[in-house]
């Protein structure tokens, strides 16, 4: 079976998590990608402040099971999300990084795709695709999110809205950093990121395919708070001021923020579920 995977580049695997994570969801989330057809040969995890007793076994546990791949950087306070990326950014060892959330579950072939593809187009910096919206109750699926799949529908759509699935994304690490990282955002960072990575001439792709399954409780009812809602229009203004966006690509996703916090939750979850998903 190694013969078919000695094209592929290496990778590292980056993930973050604080102590609000769910004990359960973060043991899926790590098996998930330790159990991948083509496994990492380096895993970073960023324990961003203290962690409760569970989340720490569940830690421990995967470090003395994958000893020879499995690090853990703790840091002494709560950081922000993108401060905290950044610091497993430049732990990971290999240039090939796969960002992976906490509490989400990567498809047992994802990293043996991206690599593929990797592999195929040696300019191509960043890789994301496809999203499974799931129940975090039920395990029900709930829809299918995706996202522009070409360089050049990417970088059109990435002036009004985040054209990757987070949750997705793979890059390279030089490129993140010639781009700068992660910025200090409490929120959003992820968005303001990939606008950076585009900026800086990085060569993008989406694929056609469900690559991670994604928990629903955490999705749109955030954008309900106005703490997100605040982040989410900090972010477009930046990108605006940076010369990427137009104030009219500005002012319309600003504005549906806005009305996605004032509307009732009825309207608001119709309205995504019609439209945000796509």
């Amino acid at each position: 079976m190694a013969g078919a995977f000695d094209r592929l580049p290496s990778y590292s695997v980056l993930m973050c998590v604080y102590d609000k994570e769910i004990p359960v969801n973060f043991n899926d989330s790590l098996e998930s990608m330790l159990m991948q057809t083509y496994p990492p040969d380096d895993f970073v995890l960023v324990c961003d402040g203290k962690l409760t007793n569970e989340l720490n076994i569940i830690a421990k546990s995967f470090q003395s099971e994958y000893k020879s791949i499995f690090r853990i950087i703790r840091t002494e306070e709560n950081m922000t999300q993108g401060a905290a990326l950044n610091i497993g950014i430049a732990a990971c060892r290999q240039e090939y990084i796969v960002k992976m959330d906490s509490d989400d579950i990567s498809e047992p072939d994802r990293c043996e795709t991206q690599m593929r593809v990797f592999a195929l187009d040696p300019e191509l910096d960043i890789l994301g695709g496809w999203v499974e919206e799931f129940d975090s109750e039920t395990g029900k699926a709930m829809a299918l999110k995706k996202c522009p799949l070409h360089h050049r529908d990417i970088m059109q759509y990435a002036r009004r809205r985040n054209p990757f699935n987070r949750q997705t994304v793979a890059f390279k690490k030089s490129v993140a950093f010639n781009a700068g990282g992660y910025s200090d955002l409490a929120q959003c960072s992820d968005y303001e990121f990939a606008v950076r990575m585009l900026q800086s001439g990085a060569k993008a792709q989406n694929l056609p395919k469900m690559l991670v399954r994604y928990r629903v409780s955490k999705s749109y009812r955030r954008k309900k708070h106005w703490s997100n809602t605040k982040s989410f229009i900090k972010v477009r203004h930046r990108i605006y001021k940076s010369g990427f966006s137009s104030f009219f690509d500005f002012l319309i996703p600003v504005t549906a923020q806005l009305l996605m916090f004032l509307l009732p939750t009825r309207f608001t979850d119709f309205i995504y579920r019609k439209f945000l998903r796509r």
